[in-house]
């Protein structure tokens, strides 16, 4: 019998009580009355969408700003909050979690697509607990169906307060922490390998994709043919695929499945909205593109592939307007300059790009392969642990 059974035996042998979030704690706003200007040589840290979107736990040393004055009511984030994304595009990404793990020596301000959750007593829950039971497959499931709309979906925190979740002794949190930090440590040895290897690919692109005074540079709406994607109902998208589906993409890249197709090639693909603003991913066949994706059609000028590349090289991010939510308009991308070397160089650096792309993304092979099954042994075990028998009758 493992440490965490003989806990669970000694302490909890007729399950743990499951309590809503409206019982054990309160819902709060991020910040309020702000303007892009406010954004610009901030004097307080604030916590973006994107680092509540990515972290379990926060990333405190973040470089986001904001300006706070004296006086402003804002609310700050404690130690243990839980924080969570306000709206997605799909519901899936909607009310995404990170806890506060860290104690903080200055004030720290939520934007306001995010909101954030405390409880009233801060001594049921492990901030590093929570961490992982807020990002657990039965509370995800929860949390989805908080959220409605059409083309973009918004959490409801009145439904929130409905969600339910188990409030297991002090000592059984202790051990599952433990467990499930072992597991995310060894994956992050892992990470840190493969980071090390696609910073040394990322070099050597950035070197193939230097060019000198020699090479010609045009706009890229001389060179391509930039068009947004459609608007389709989200009830038309669906997460798992079959035959009869197309792959559909949207601000973030792929953003699941649909029954028909608005493309059909092979293109470059960059979103213009949503958290991953400036993304470029590459589809190939029939498939979909949203409102929130730009479509590159490159004409004889350049290879496809190769475009790919290069539009990842140029960090088309750093176009998008400031604030919040971000986002990326055509007839800017439109204007942006790019080299065009001869179709001949373009294929050259595209065969050995491709190559180390397939060793640093594809995950049939080596380190992407390995990473992957231990993410899905984490992901197996972390539900497992965080699944409690119930002293609740009513809950399943």
């Amino acid at each position: 019998m493992s440490k965490l059974d003989e806990l669970i035996q000694t302490l909890c042998p007729d399950g743990v009580e499951y309590k809503t979030l409206g019982e054990l704690g309160s819902f709060y706003g991020g910040l309020t009355g702000k303007s892009k200007e406010d954004f610009t040589d901030g004097n307080a840290k604030f916590i973006s969408y994107m680092n509540v979107y990515s972290n379990l736990a926060l990333d405190v040393n973040m470089p986001d700003r904001v300006k706070v004055g004296d006086n402003e009511r804002q609310n700050k984030v404690q130690l243990g909050d839980v924080l969570f994304t306000g709206s997605s595009e799909n519901t899936e990404e909607c009310g995404m979690s990170s806890v506060l793990t860290t104690e903080t020596q200055e004030p720290l301000y939520l934007n306001s697509f995010c909101f954030g959750y405390r409880f009233n007593d801060t001594s049921m829950f492990l901030p590093d607990f929570s961490k992982f039971l807020f990002r657990s497959d039965s509370l995800r499931k929860q949390i989805i169906r908080t959220a409605s709309g059409v083309t973009r979906f918004n959490v409801s925190k009145k439904k929130m307060e409905k969600v339910i979740i188990p409030v297991p002794p002090m000592e059984v949190q202790e051990e599952i922490v433990r467990i499930l930090d072992n597991f995310t440590e060894l994956t992050a040895e892992l990470t840190a390998e493969l980071t090390a290897r696609k910073k040394q690919y990322e070099y050597y692109r950035d070197e193939l994709l230097t060019f000198d005074e020699n090479i010609q540079y045009a706009p890229l709406g001389e060179t391509c043919v930039m068009k947004a994607g459609k608007s389709i109902s989200a009830t038309k998208i669906f997460s798992e695929y079959n035959t009869n589906l197309y792959k559909c993409y949207g601000g973030n890249g792929l953003r699941g499945y649909v029954e028909t197709f608005n493309r059909n090639g092979e293109y470059p693909i960059v979103g213009r909205q949503g958290a991953l603003c400036g993304n470029v991913c590459y589809a190939t066949g029939e498939f979909y593109a949203t409102e929130h994706a730009v479509v590159v059609e490159p004409n004889k000028v350049y290879n496809s592939r190769f475009l790919y590349y290069l539009l990842i090289k140029l960090d088309l991010s750093q176009y998008k307007t400031d604030g919040a939510q971000p986002g990326l308009a055509v007839s800017r991308l439109e204007k942006v300059s790019a080299p065009v070397p001869p179709l001949a160089e373009q294929e050259r650096i595209v065969s050995i790009l491709d190559r180390f792309d397939a060793l640093c993304n594809d995950i049939s092979i080596g380190l992407p392969a390995e990473i992957e099954a231990r993410k899905k042994q984490y992901e197996y075990y972390m539900d497992k642990l965080l699944t409690f028998k119930s002293k609740n009758s009513e809950v399943c």
